[in-house]
């Protein structure tokens, strides 16, 4: 076998171009992935001049990842991570490492893992706990199983931080799950605190307040960064905030809150707000009010 890892990526969205163009330039020679959608209008585009810019080798299917790989990476939105692992198992072996990063409930990452095992290869729970962008493949990892040393063993030595956590299957979801309840929480009350604050005009009023409130925080730059992350990312994280609803019904708790959550993202995404900047996140959270109101 090679000495060096061969990663192939299930989805070739943001966190998977930003972590492979990492691992590419910290020495690893032969980077692939397979995405639905790299000829889908407008998403395919993105694709293939991501994959040339972080010199990923696009493949056509499951198989050929597969065949190529020795490392599988699933990077899909949350609700394909399933489906994702489903389409991939029959071609995978013994030698395979399947890596699920997918923000999704505990239930589900054991019930992916079973999918995975069932086929002979061995299942690494990941949780992604930072934004990917600014810390690309060295974006802090949580990981679960018996399998996850040697994930770590083999991707350490490039630079990814990688913890070791719990060999129980589920636990490294729990954490990334409960996180963001905090994270994309913040991110709904900023957004509906803005939208209303800029119509009455009292923003400036509102973040002097909160400045003393809460000291040390820059709050209309942090308003803005946290905005952007709705505009961008509204779909995924509405997804990734229904695994968070149930991860906690599998708790018995009821996600008042989350639920909310879902609807404030799934505005964002219905609304076409990326669409509306570009793709790009607005340059402050008062031009965002501005072109949210101009719709």
């Amino acid at each position: 076998m090679n000495t060096k890892p061969v990663p192939g990526f299930l989805g070739f969205g943001e966190a998977a171009f930003h972590i492979a163009k990492g691992l590419r330039s910290s020495g690893i020679d032969t980077i692939a992935a397979f995405d639905i959608n790299t000829n889908t209008p407008g998403r395919g585009e993105l694709i293939r001049r991501r994959a040339e810019e972080a010199s990923v080798k696009l493949l056509g299917s499951n198989a050929a990842l597969a065949d190529l790989a020795d490392i599988v990476f699933s990077t899909v939105t949350a609700n394909q991570a399933a489906a994702a692992a489903e389409q991939t198992a029959p071609y995978l072996k013994p030698s395979h490492l399947y890596a699920d990063l997918n923000s999704v409930s505990p239930g589900l990452k054991r019930s992916i893992a079973a999918t995975i095992t069932a086929s002979g290869a061995r299942f690494v729970e990941v949780a992604v706990m930072a934004p990917v962008p600014p810390y690309g493949h060295k974006v802090p990892l949580l990981t679960g199983g018996a399998d996850a040393p040697e994930f770590a063993g083999r991707m350490a030595p490039y630079g990814m931080q990688i913890d070791t956590g719990s060999g129980e299957i589920g636990s490294a979801a729990a954490t990334k799950m409960c996180r963001s309840i905090m994270v994309k929480g913040i991110e709904a009350l900023v957004t509906e605190c803005v939208l209303t604050a800029t119509h009455y005009g009292v923003d400036e009023k509102v973040f002097a307040s909160l400045s003393e409130t809460f000291p040390g925080t820059d709050w209309p730059k942090f308003a803005s960064y946290l905005v952007g992350r709705v505009v961008v990312h509204g779909e995924r994280r509405a997804r990734e905030m229904e695994e968070v609803a149930s991860t906690m019904r599998e708790a018995g708790v009821d996600p008042f809150m989350v639920d909310a959550i879902v609807r404030r993202m799934d505005w964002s995404a219905e609304l076409g707000l990326r669409e509306l900047f570009d793709g790009q996140a607005p340059v402050s959270y008062r031009q965002f009010a501005a072109k949210v109101a101009s719709r």
